[in-house]
């Protein structure tokens, strides 16, 4: 059976600190508590005295003060490791925590799941090749040396990095070490912490590197393992989950996350708000649970970038810019459906070709795999067809010898309909208006992943909730950019209204337009 023994680096709310090691000792593992000497000696007082009567957590011999992004952090680690190595001589697997860290399975799932004991869970990646790190400096994290701390002495700090660079006193790693980067929240075995640490004894050359690299709470214990443990025996990944923001900053959970933290695929979860009593109780009582069975969509990161991405595109940016190339023609008009429901645009489509002769393109710049005639190569790939736009659809009018094109748009592609709107050919839009069912919403949320067969069902209503009004919203936009020509169809609407419109749409003759207009299952997806 595995025994785990956390190690708790924490520097604040002693009260969780406690609750925390009682909840994580009452599961019948181990806690050694390092308390950041920066924090009040008050606080650390109240927690050894609260403390005090469980056997099973120890603190480490000495407090040392700690900041984020130095070696520091490293130290506490490592003098926790040794400790709890030393205390808890049953322990086989050895968890990094931190204060805001709280379980999301039971401790009998934990136990289970890590009783094997074949596997170190810990993220390492190429330092140099990865893209691991999206924001601050790359690098120079490791080829200088860095004495002072960016947020205490920032001033120090950019001097010092810009006097070595302009000496040119660039450093190697040690010898026989491929440095490794990836979160500081790892699950080792016991096994291999005995190994690193005696490594630790065996190279300080390697503990003099890491003392001045920036931040080598990402690249230390990442860069030792995979240097020490075989291949085999690593899962590249943490088992704590966390999400930053695109500023690097990390993302912290409220009372209202509770099921989307069961539904991810982790042990742990983290930041937790010190707000958020309730869902600290709620996964407490979870943690002591007997017999749960938990199952994981896992969608948590890609929900996440999809609500908060909808700022990039209008709501507080600027709208993307499209270099606007050549003209399709005076004389020649492009006519867009627009249509989130795609089969729907596309059958559309087909009816007006067989009724009217016009030629028609379904998704041209949403759907890879839209059928298209040989272009030499611009058609390709969405990414060549949207940057070289104008030129393929000159080239369809060419290829199909014709000055009216219709072709079929998403309606969150607005940049394109703008760019088309500035053109001297005339451009005429046609919004498809449906009715969207929550089976259909669920769906939708799946293909894209946003959703999963066990995503539970108040994350998925929630979920449907934001997707309407994302609808609602694309929808909105067309209506305001306040385009020339722009009609609209809609499921709920009479066949004289839809007539109407696809007239003045397509410049038909009324009769054809009311031809198109009653196709039986139009509007059927």
């Amino acid at each position: 059976m595995a025994k785990i023994a956390y190690i708790l680096l924490c520097h604040k709310d002693p009260d969780g600190v406690i609750a925390q090691a009682n909840r994580l000792t009452d599961g019948g593992d181990f806690v050694v508590i390092h308390f950041d000497a920066r924090a009040k000696a008050t606080d650390f007082d109240r927690i050894r005295l609260k403390l005090a009567g469980n056997t099973s957590v120890v603190f480490t011999p000495k407090r040392l003060k700690c900041d984020w992004g130095g070696w520091s952090l490293v130290a506490a680690t490592l003098l926790s490791a040794r400790t709890a190595l030393d205390a808890f001589p049953l322990a086989t697997h050895f968890y990094m925590l931190s204060g805001d860290c709280m379980p999301i399975r039971s401790a009998e799932f934990m136990h289970d799941f890590l009783a094997p004991a074949q596997t170190d869970y810990i993220e390492s990646f190429d330092f140099f090749k990865s893209d691991w790190i999206r924001t601050g400096i790359k690098e120079e994290r490791l080829i200088y040396r860095h004495w002072f701390n960016e947020r205490t002495h920032k001033t120090l700090f950019y001097a010092s990095l810009q006097v070595q660079k302009q000496l040119g006193l660039t450093r190697n790693p040690p010898p026989g070490l491929d440095i490794q980067i990836g979160s500081q929240w790892w699950c080792l075995r016991r096994n291999t912490v005995e190994i690193l640490l005696e490594f630790c004894d065996a190279r300080p050359d390697v503990i003099r590197f890491f003392r001045t690299t920036w931040i080598p709470d990402e690249t230390f214990f990442q860069t030792l393992v995979r240097h020490l443990i075989p291949q085999k025996e690593i899962e590249t990944r943490t088992l704590t989950f966390l999400m930053f923001t695109d500023y690097g900053m990390p993302v912290t959970f409220y009372n209202d996350h509770y099921n989307l933290l069961l539904s991810q695929n982790y042990l742990f979860a983290r930041k937790i708000s010190d707000e958020a009593v309730e869902l600290k109780e709620r996964l407490g009582k979870l943690y002591s649970a007997k017999g749960v069975e938990f199952s994981a969509s896992n969608e948590g990161r890609t929900l996440f970038e999809f609500l908060t991405a909808r700022g990039r595109i209008g709501r507080r940016f600027t709208p993307r810019f499209w270099e606007t190339g050549n003209s399709l023609g005076r004389d020649r008009k492009l006519l867009m459906v627009i249509s989130k429901k795609w089969h729907v645009a596309k059958n559309l489509a087909e009816r007006i070709r067989n009724v009217t002769g016009i030629p028609t393109v379904d998704y041209l710049f949403d759907e890879a795999e839209t059928p298209l005639p040989d272009l030499g190569g611009i058609q390709s790939s969405l990414e060549k067809r949207t940057r070289h736009r104008r030129a393929v659809v000159r080239m369809l009018y060419d290829y199909w010898q014709t000055d009216t094109l219709i072709i079929c748009i998403d309606p969150a592609n607005i940049d394109l309909m703008h760019d088309f709107a500035t053109d001297r050919s005339t451009l005429r839009l046609l919004e498809v208006e449906c009715k969207f069912s929550d089976t259909y919403l669920i769906g939708h949320a799946k293909r894209v992943n946003l959703a999963g067969d066990n995503t539970p069902p108040e994350v998925l209503n929630s979920l449907l909730n934001t997707i309407r009004q994302d609808l609602h919203f694309e929808s909105e936009r067309i209506r305001d950019a306040n385009f020339d020509n722009l009609q609209r169809i809609r499921e709920a609407a009479p066949l004289e209204e839809n007539t109407v419109a696809l007239t003045a749409f397509l410049g038909i003759p009324h009769e054809r337009a009311r031809e198109i207009a009653r196709t039986k299952d139009l509007f059927v997806d």
